[in-house]
């Protein structure tokens, strides 16, 4: 059901030598951003027609609009579970408590008598969020992008979502209520590259944006890839992963838990356990069978995906090997599941998401952490962090010196601007000073 890689016995490789050696997705992004280009600049030129064009082509939906009437939100929040408007109202208040926590200050600094430098933070104005709706539904991903932009400040947030046939042509209405609960009332009827041209560019319907996040499919991430430079992106999400980090004191039973938690995702998710333990490898091979029997899209993904490439259980000699191979696989959600996990959890460098022993499961970090479940994949957790509010902050400088201060540093100024051969930046100091420069 799942490979095995045996690192045992020599020394581990290292940098990109030792990734090689490791279990990843194939996700070519370069080769779908090609069919996305067309799309994309079809709503560019079409914008509401041709977003119902693809409606049509890909969701197999007629919208007469993309825009979500505000009846329907206030319907979906009225007609759902109230089991699923406690657990969700629940996530909100937990996001909220830690991301209210990341927001920075301002903060003045007096470089010298009369010289100050303030950082401000301003939050981008609009954004456009993206909540996939393809194999599964996931309100918790509109409260994952809501939640930190509102942090933030920003003033105008827009969410787009795949029409689904079942509903009439509306996002799920799961996804809708959840808009709701958060107060989000401009939602679009909108899925993959063609929703991410539409923030991009702006339709009859729908302003620019200034920034897209949220998770999506390869259609999503290379539309990203393409927009990247026009707006903002948060990452070019890939498949989902999870890396378990365990020893012989990890259970079993839990170790298994967690890596189908993450299969059941996707047909290309990633499972991998990193393991000193041949005993525990051999013990969680043998409660895969029966767990993985016992649930739901065992044959369209879970079983997939632990036979895949990107899945693998990985044998090392020690903890310290095993903390090299997860910090070279750099994975989104890493689980640390040793005796003293917190002190292992501690030394990693590379992660999206750390979880730290037997009472932290991914699926928690998904729902009801408090933590943000947007997430770097693909080894850039090497490079990269997690949505947070500062993912919708801009940090600008503003520079107020008096004019002795200035005179103080004046013939620095110039020294520099000569030595660089640009003698117009020295005369604009001069000028202010007589075409002299003035005494240090």
């Amino acid at each position: 059901m799942i490979s095995r890689i045996d690192l045992r016995g020599d020394a581990l490789p290292e940098g990109g030598a030792l990734r090689d050696l490791l279990p990843r997705a194939e996700f070519d992004v370069e080769a779908a951003l090609e069919k996305v280009r067309p799309i994309c600049e079809d709503v560019h030129h079409r914008g509401t027609a041709a977003l119902i064009e693809y409606a049509q082509k890909f969701d197999g939906v007629t919208l007469e609009q993309v825009r979500v009437p505000a009846e329907a939100l206030k319907t979906a929040l009225a007609e759902l579970d109230p089991a699923v408007r406690a657990a969700l109202e629940e996530s909100i208040r937990r996001a909220r408590i830690v991301h209210r926590e990341q927001r920075r200050s301002d903060h003045t600094t007096q470089v010298v008598p009369g010289g100050t430098v303030t950082e401000k933070w301003v939050p981008v104005e609009r954004v456009g969020l993206y909540a996939p709706g393809g194999r599964s539904v996931y309100p918790s991903s509109v409260v994952m992008n809501v939640v930190p932009a509102q942090e933030a400040g920003v003033e105008s947030i827009a969410l787009a979502s795949p029409p689904q046939k079942e509903f009439g042509g509306l996002p799920h209405p799961t996804i809708l209520a959840a808009c709701a609960l958060l107060g989000v009332d401009e939602v679009y009827a909108a899925g993959g590259a063609q929703a991410v041209a539409m923030f991009a560019y702006g339709t009859e319907e729908c302003a620019p944006a200034n920034m897209v996040t949220g998770p999506g499919n390869i259609w999503v991430a290379a539309a990203k890839r393409y927009f990247t430079g026009k707006i903002g992106i948060d990452t070019e999400a890939g498949p989902t992963e999870i890396a378990v980090l365990a020893d012989s004191t990890a259970d079993p039973v839990h170790v298994a838990a967690d890596l189908i938690s993450q299969a059941e995702h996707d047909p290309l998710a990633a499972a991998v356990l990193v393991t000193d333990s041949a005993e525990l490898a051999d013990a969680v091979e043998r409660e895969l069978e029966p767990q993985v029997a016992a649930t739901k899209h065992v044959e369209d993904r879970i079983k997939p995906a632990l036979a895949g490439k990107q899945s693998a259980i990985v044998l090392v000699d020690s903890l310290e090997d095993g903390l090299k191979v997860v910090d070279a696989y750099g994975a989104e959600h890493l689980e640390i599941q040793t005796a003293d996990a917190a002190a292992w959890a501690a030394r990693v460098r590379n992660a999206g998401a750390i979880f730290v022993g037997p009472w932290a499961p991914v699926s928690l970090g998904d729902y009801c952490a408090g933590s943000n479940h947007v997430l770097p994949t693909g080894g850039c957790a090497c490079h990269s962090s997690g949505l947070s509010v500062q993912s919708f902050l801009r940090g600008i400088h503003i520079v107020d010196y008096t004019r002795d201060a200035l005179a103080e540093v004046t013939h620095h100024v110039v020294t520099l601007a000569e030595a660089e051969d640009l003698p117009a930046h020295g005369a604009a100091l001069k000028a202010r000073f007589g075409w002299k420069v003035p005494q240090a």
